[in-house]
């Protein structure tokens, strides 16, 4: 057939009585009506069990960085209250080198110095401790390898073998971390501590 430009149409005409194709929809693989019920069942009983793993595993990240912000906190210092200890000693040792007969007998200046001396020890512990460093002086304490240093032997039959005799320097801990053991001399040769300490 032409057409009125006496062109001739290229489009083929069905055959007549043939019937027209009818194509079938697209079924989703997971369109109910091909699926089992079981088995969306089980696709939705893993999906809220994957929910439930995801909400543990971020419930433990929570609790787990909120631990490790704590801990920085309170262990930040670590390093410098170290540092500041080294100074804790030296005023310590200024103090103890002067004999308590030269501190009764000194003239003003010298009890000026040695007052002033005090003070700074006593400020220098009272910032640390509100820092959360405290010192602490086991004398008399049974000896503990995780926070005690064992420096020497000390033989005194009067104290139970194991007992710190001498406290050469003081401990230092850290919240409940040890930040410095102490130095001590621990008893030995007297009677077995009891079982029950």
């Amino acid at each position: 057939m032409a057409d009125p430009n006496g062109q001739k149409d290229n489009q083929a005409k069905p055959a007549e009585g043939a019937e027209p194709v009818i194509s079938k929809p697209y079924i989703m693989p997971d369109d109910p009506e091909e699926g089992s019920t079981e088995a969306l069942a089980k696709e939705a009983a893993d999906a809220r069990d994957k929910m439930l793993r995801t909400l543990a595993e971020m419930e433990n990240l929570r609790k787990r960085t909120a631990r490790e912000v704590s801990d920085a906190r309170t262990y930040g210092i670590s390093g410098f209250a170290r540092d500041v200890l080294d100074i804790a000693d030296n005023l310590q040792r200024a103090l103890d080198a002067v004999p308590v007969e030269a501190r009764a007998a000194a003239d003003p200046g010298l009890k000026a110095l040695i007052e002033g001396v005090e003070l700074t020890e006593r400020s220098l512990h009272n910032a640390l401790e509100k820092n959360g460093v405290r010192k602490f002086d086991p004398a008399g304490e049974k000896f503990d390898p995780n926070v005690h240093q064992a420096m020497y032997e000390v033989p005194d039959p009067s104290v139970p073998a194991g007992t710190i005799a001498q406290v050469i320097q003081s401990g230092y801990m850290i919240g409940e971390r040890v930040l410095r053991p102490a130095l001590v001399g621990v008893a030995k040769g007297g009677a077995k501590a009891a079982a029950s300490e």
